[in-house]
């Protein structure tokens, strides 16, 4: 019989099996629904995680147009980016994102932000896709639903 030790395993890079998760982001909150995918961006949600490898699985978002802010925030929220000139702040609210070219902007940042900066952050922000209609292009990767709506909903009937 092995007897009990104190050593904790550290998963290798080449041992990470990753998986392929997609959600439809129709009707559910912005934040909440971008710390369930940060979560799984850096495998969190594995027994194996360890945190300098990469041990997070691909996550596609569908629907991003459709998120849902609560209270006022779709017009209170507001955005910054600098462009680098004297004078160059810039700020738009959500509902302007939200009507504009790029509504996936809106999860791709939460995410972003919730997900540690420096080079393995921006490797496990790779395996993010978001897509603000329903078409992705990744079938062939055969991913697993992931429905944050009921785990959400479950979450507020415990409450």
């Amino acid at each position: 019989m092995k007897a009990l030790t104190r050593t904790t395993h550290s998963a290798k890079p080449h041992e990470v099996e990753k998986k392929w998760y997609i959600v439809d982001a129709e009707g559910l909150v912005v934040g909440r629904a971008a710390a369930e995918i940060a979560k799984i961006l850096r495998g969190k949600h594995k027994p194996s995680f360890t945190r300098h490898v990469d041990c997070g699985d691909n996550v596609i978002v569908i629907n991003a147009e459709k998120v849902r802010f609560t209270g006022n925030k779709l017009a209170q929220q507001t955005y910054y980016k600098h462009t680098g000139y004297p004078g160059g702040l810039k700020e738009v609210t959500a509902d302007k994102i939200l009507e504009g070219r790029f509504p996936e902007r809106i999860i791709e940042k939460a995410v972003e932000r919730m997900i540690p900066r420096g080079p393995l952050g921006r490797q496990q922000m790779r395996n993010l896709r978001i897509y603000a209609g329903t078409e992705h292009p990744h079938g062939a990767q055969n991913p697993e639903t992931l429905d944050l709506a009921s785990k959400n909903r479950k979450n507020k009937v415990g409450a």
